[in-house]
């Protein structure tokens, strides 16, 4: 026999048999172990930002095809002018359908019985306020003071404090609140108290708004004394019926979302308090907020403290600096006396082609489906850094379809004005029905990003490419020894549903094909 073709023929047999005698895959002996502590739901990641509008008709009825798409989410944040409810000084009003508006109590009570976090964000000063300055310094974002009152000074911001007080007096748990200090003039008879239909309460929005000028601008100190009188009235010495604590002592007061997302603000504000508050019974410092907020878009948007690279667009959340600054807040936490939940009520992506925050359409998906992808990752990186609650901006696009203005939020909503949702929405809505009240456990791989999340027994695997080039990896992923079959839930823009696909594992192993759409895996 020609000894060339033996040779040739031995090696395609021990090709053919190396082939065919695939190592096995090795078992992770070490033991994972919760990253943290603090337990977050999956489900605190997905609140939003609107209107009391968001919740009415044109002629004022309470529309149950617009709250069914609130439903969609864990939270909602209101933006609630001042003076709708206290159009005069010292008048307030919640109840507008009386006289064609919007009833507060309603949108509030309906959120509370859907388990649906409400957290008031009292914003916009009102015009008796800004009255008060000369004509060509007014703007609806003025500090909330008197015209040249002192800006450091906790007495200065009476006013918006005597509001936190009469906003948490009706929507806290107090029924015990002294009802000769209520000031609702068309319930004067029998004042409503302690409803209990909202747990957070927030002082102003961005009160860093450098683009406003000096007279909207605060810096850390003088926000420090707003909230010191809006939190309890400055340790009580402003008056009975001032400041939030005052009304109800287990109302939660978040401070107002920074736009510049430094966390060097905060730590100016808790040396304020330590010099103007002083220190508690128990050694701590005698803050003067219980929530820490930062806003923060995924985009060029840390260029005026951090390294600048723009690209005139949004980015994929891990790509930028944002893992950085969430960090910077979650670390300082850790040096206070006790902890300290830190938030971000606004982040989010646009769909206009103008905006610097846009999503862009990446290999067949369109850009709103990135849209979804980003918003989605945005939720589980937060998730797994730490942060405590998100609310996306925002529910509805503040411009009206066809329209295009420089407003690089003018299409930035999750939802449309057709009353459907957006994959964003979709994406949210499945990832909530499917383990909403799941919490982050662990990251047991960085790219592709596996994350872990438990609910008692039950474990949670959530599979992706932290990336935006349309990249795909393979991943195999260990389910445990006797695990013959998976689940493998798979997003799915415009329903109500995951597509679900169940699949044979190799002992507990299974290949997953991992994308820059997360996919979520689970043992059945």
């Amino acid at each position: 026999m020609n000894k060339n073709y033996l040779s040739s023929v031995c090696f395609l047999l021990a090709i053919f048999f190396l082939i065919g005698c695939k190592p096995e895959p090795k078992r992770n002996s070490v033991e994972i172990k919760p990253l943290r502590d603090r337990e977050i739901k999956i489900k605190e990641m997905f609140g939003v930002n609107g209107f009391e509008w968001d919740f009415y008709d044109s002629h004022y009825g309470f529309d149950t095809t617009k709250y069914n798409l609130i439903k969609t989410f864990s939270g909602f944040r209101n933006f609630l002018d001042w003076d709708r409810i206290e159009p005069e000084k010292g008048v307030f009003r919640f109840n507008h359908k009386p006289e064609g508006g919007w009833s507060y109590d309603e949108i509030y009570q309906k959120c509370y019985q859907d388990s649906i976090d409400v957290l008031i964000d009292l914003q916009i000063t009102p015009s008796w306020i800004t009255n008060t300055y000369p004509e060509a310094k007014r703007q609806r974002d003025l500090i909330p003071i008197n015209y040249k009152a002192v800006r450091d000074a906790p007495a200065s911001y009476i006013e918006i404090a005597k509001a936190g007080f009469q906003i948490a007096a009706r929507y806290g748990r107090n029924t015990k609140v002294d009802k000769k200090l209520i000031r609702v003039p068309k319930e004067s008879g029998d004042p409503v108290v302690g409803l209990g239909y909202v747990k957070y309460l927030e002082s102003s929005n961005e009160p860093d708004k450098w683009w406003k000028g000096k007279d909207c601008e605060q810096t850390p100190e003088e926000y420090a004394a707003q909230l010191s009188a809006f939190y309890d009235g400055h340790k009580g010495s402003l008056g009975k019926d001032v400041g939030v604590k005052s009304a109800d002592p287990t109302m939660v007061v978040v401070m107002g979302g920074i736009a510049k997302p430094n966390v060097e603000f905060v730590k100016r504000m808790v040396e304020w308090c330590k010099m103007n508050r002083g220190m508690k019974g128990d050694g701590s410092i005698d803050l003067c907020f219980d929530v820490i907020n930062y806003h923060m878009y995924s985009n060029d948007y840390t260029g005026w403290f951090a390294s600048f690279r723009s690209k005139g667009r949004g980015v994929a959340p891990e790509t930028n600096d944002m893992t950085e600054i969430a960090t910077s807040f979650t670390d300082y936490v850790k040096t206070l006396d006790r902890h300290i939940p830190v938030w971000s009520t606004e982040t989010g992506y646009d769909l206009s082609d103008k905006s610097i925050q846009r999503s862009i359409a990446i290999g067949s998906k369109s850009k709103e489906v990135t849209q979804a992808d980003w918003i989605l990752r945005l939720g589980l990186l937060y998730a797994r850094l730490g942060i405590d609650k998100l609310f996306f901006y925002q529910l509805y696009d503040n411009n009206d379809p066809g329209t295009e203005t420089s407003n690089p939020f003018g299409f930035s909503g999750l939802v449309t004005r057709s009353k459907k949702r957006r994959p964003a929405a979709d994406y949210i809505h499945q990832v909530t029905k499917l383990m909403g009240n799941y919490r982050y456990y662990n990251t047991i791989n960085a790219d592709p990003v596996v994350d872990m999340y438990k609910q008692g027994k039950k474990t949670m695997y959530i599979l992706l490419v932290p990336d935006e080039v349309d990249r795909k990896e393979k991943y195999q992923l260990d389910l445990g020894s006797g695990v013959k079959t998976a689940k493998i839930y798979i997003l799915n823009p415009g329903s109500d549903h995951m597509i679900l696909k169940e699949v044979s594992t190799d002992d507990g192993f299974l290949d997953v094909d991992v994308t820059e759409t997360p996919i979520f895996v689970q043992a059945k």
